[in-house]
């Protein structure tokens, strides 16, 4: 999931306190480091990178996508996040059952530690649970990992019931699973760069 790094449209509450100008830069670095690690692990078959992109029309996002090596792109459209990754799924539905693909993870462009080995890591708890999720230190999440029996018979209970952009997130995420016999594994934390007291967090 990532966002367009125009000036002024982008890391507002951390504009504030850096400037416009270095929080677009700040945004396409940390979106270039993302993309970065996402195409290791697809160089090694691990995953199918598709990007979901909000910011720009159909156009501009096909040439953003070439310009970051990336075949696979969609609109991310209206609505809270939870419609925008529900979205996701059903318009790449065809995709991921034409590839065999089983499960999903969606992760987001504000995380300058991300590596790897999160990812592998990621995937590899799939293989035992039914939900993967990264908390982040603003009490939501940095990654969500769907497996194969979310995807067909539990698509709204990752979504339903939860107050986006709070730091309930994460919490009523698992609120939801609580009454479910669903596993679910939550990984390490880490710092989503939204203001200039993260960025201190990290020194």
């Amino acid at each position: 999931m990532a966002k367009w790094h125009g000036f002024g449209r982008c890391k507002t509450r951390l504009a504030k306190d850096i400037g416009k100008s270095n929080s677009r830069k700040l945004q396409n670095v940390m979106t270039k480091h993302t993309i970065s690690v996402a195409k290791y692990l697809q160089k090694i078959k691990q995953i199918y990178i598709s990007i979901a992109i909000s910011g720009l029309g159909g156009k501009n996002c096909k040439r953003w996508s070439k310009e970051l090596g990336i075949k696979k792109f969609n609109l991310q459209g209206k609505g809270c996040l939870g419609e925008k990754m529900k979205r996701q799924i059903i318009i790449n539905k065809k995709f991921y059952t034409q590839n065999k693909i089983k499960n999903i993870i969606f992760i987001g462009t504000d995380l300058p530690d991300l590596c790897h080995l999160d990812l592998l890591n990621a995937i590899k708890e799939l293989e035992h649970n039914d939900l993967t999720l990264g908390p982040s230190n603003d009490g939501g999440y940095w990654l969500i990992g769907l497996s194969a029996k979310i995807l067909s018979k539990h698509l709204n209970l990752p979504f339903i019931n939860i107050k986006w952009s709070t730091e309930n997130v994460l919490q009523n995420t698992i609120e939801n699973f609580a009454s479910t016999k669903l596993k679910y594994k939550i990984l390490s934390v880490k710092t989503d760069i939204d203001t200039i007291i993260d960025i201190e967090k990290r020194n």
